[in-house]
């Protein structure tokens, strides 16, 4: 069945559970015994395009469910792609403009992953950093991070970005609002070039579009209402470089 933009939405409608979105059974587990046995019109949509690999725009408002939609992905693929080595350096890294709203992703990823094997840290301001250097030594899968903390640490030798397979930006409009752009794209510049990027903003002012670069970064986009309300698809348009893949 098509909606009005064009798109298919019979496998949308039919995915009525978190079994049907293709996600590792341990991550199915973890989110029946914590009460959740159906997926949101975010998740219902993201999960499938991110594990197999599509970069994403997401405009989604906070309690739509788009943490899930962007953690069970990494989760699934952690899980799938075991690393040995106990120094290990990040592989996922999501960036949140505030304290807490970091710790909220931390904790939500900690609940979806009680059955899989990964190390996770937040790394943010306002606390002394030797705690969060502590853990970045002892060596991590996942870094939950405020642009500002994260980046005094990679500036400083402390934590390293060069292994990166999978970057998060939730709520960049917000970001950007508080002045975060700058940190953001230096960030950014110390990514791998090669990596998967959902983006979730929970709106798309214009100062984040840009015009776009050759070749252009074209993801799946999607955008849902506030919970209870219609769900939407819309085709992919063009989105600024700091949240693309760098080449």
């Amino acid at each position: 069945m098509l909606n009005p933009n064009g798109v298919d939405e019979s496998n949308i409608l039919d995915s009525t559970n978190f079994d049907a979105l293709g996600l590792n059974q341990s991550l199915v587990r973890a989110l029946l015994e914590a009460g959740y046995t159906e997926p949101t019109p975010i998740q219902v949509q993201a999960i499938p395009k991110v594990i197999e690999g599509h970069d994403l725009l997401g405009i989604a408002q906070t309690g739509t469910g788009k943490t899930a939609a962007f953690s069970l992905r990494i989760l699934h693929h952690l899980n799938a792609k075991q690393v040995e080595s106990k120094a290990r350096h990040p592989r996922a890294l999501i960036l949140a403009p505030t304290r807490e709203l970091a710790i909220q992703i931390a904790d939500s990823i900690k609940l979806y992953g009680s059955y899989i094997a990964f190390k996770q840290t937040s790394i943010f301001g306002g606390v002394g950093q030797n705690p969060q250097v502590t853990a970045l030594k002892r060596g991590v899968d996942v870094v939950v991070a405020t642009p500002g903390r994260l980046l005094d640490l990679v500036n400083q030798g402390l934590c390293h970005l060069g292994q990166i397979e999978y970057f998060v930006l939730d709520e960049a409009d917000r970001m950007l609002d508080m002045g975060f752009i700058h940190d953001v794209k230096k960030i950014v510049a110390k990514l791998p070039r090669k990596r998967q990027t959902p983006f979730f903003p929970a709106t798309m002012p214009n100062t984040l579009s840009p015009p776009p670069r050759d070749p252009p970064y074209k993801p799946a986009n999607l955008s849902v209402e506030p919970p209870a309300s219609p769900l939407q698809v819309h085709a992919p348009t063009s989105v600024p470089a700091l949240h693309g893949r760098g080449g």
